[in-house]
């Protein structure tokens, strides 16, 4: 680890802010294209383990699902520090695991599938329409905690990601490319996240 990296390590570590709990990363399947894009993404989860988070959260945003099968694949073989749940579209699973990687499924699709659901249970006669609250939506969704900071590579624009479970999200948004992520790159964004009074919508 380089002077500077020690550096940044040694004020998250000194800072009296907590640091967050559950990380999420915003990536594309373009990213992923690149050489060493999966140990990147090896590298990224040990530091975010090392760095105070219990959860993880790697969206792949994909134009082509041609490639998903591919991706997945990829990505549920990657040398992880935690057991990894990986979900791709038309999966309805909870991805109940400390890395979750969603590849493809979108927070639209997510979204509606949960609203589905309710409205099934409603016309089952198993939930009645004016008990129906938030709590309904998050049981049913694939991905249901709310991550605690977000970073996005490459660009500030997130794409279709957990539309719901991000609403009170901090955003953190980087033009360094994923290729190019480095440890400093994800302190940065980590004592960025403790510098920050979070107000939750309030």
């Amino acid at each position: 680890m380089g002077l500077y990296d020690t550096y940044l390590a040694v004020r998250h570590r000194l800072h009296e802010a907590s640091p967050p709990r559950h990380v999420a990363v915003v990536i594309t399947e373009r990213d992923l294209l690149e050489q060493g894009a999966y140990e990147t993404v090896e590298t990224f989860l040990g530091w975010a383990f090392e760095y105070g988070a219990d959860r993880v959260t790697v969206s792949v945003s994909v134009l082509d699902e041609a490639v998903v099968d591919t991706i997945a694949r990829e990505l549920a073989e990657v040398d992880a520090p935690r057991r990894v749940a990986v979900r791709t579209p038309g999966d309805t699973e909870r991805a109940d695991a400390p890395i979750r990687v969603n590849i493809g499924l979108g927070g639209k699709r997510e979204f509606a599938a949960a609203v589905r659901d309710v409205a099934e249970a409603v016309d089952a006669g198993d939930l009645a329409p004016e008990d129906v609250d938030e709590t309904d939506i998050e049981r049913r969704l694939v991905f249901p905690e709310e991550p605690d900071l977000v970073i996005k590579t490459g660009a500030e624009r997130l794409s279709d990601f957990l539309i719901w479970q991000s609403v009170y999200s901090e955003l953190y948004f980087t033009d360094v490319n994923w290729r190019d992520f480095r440890r400093r790159d994800y302190l940065r964004a980590v004592l960025d996240f403790q510098n920050r009074q979070r107000r939750f919508g309030r």
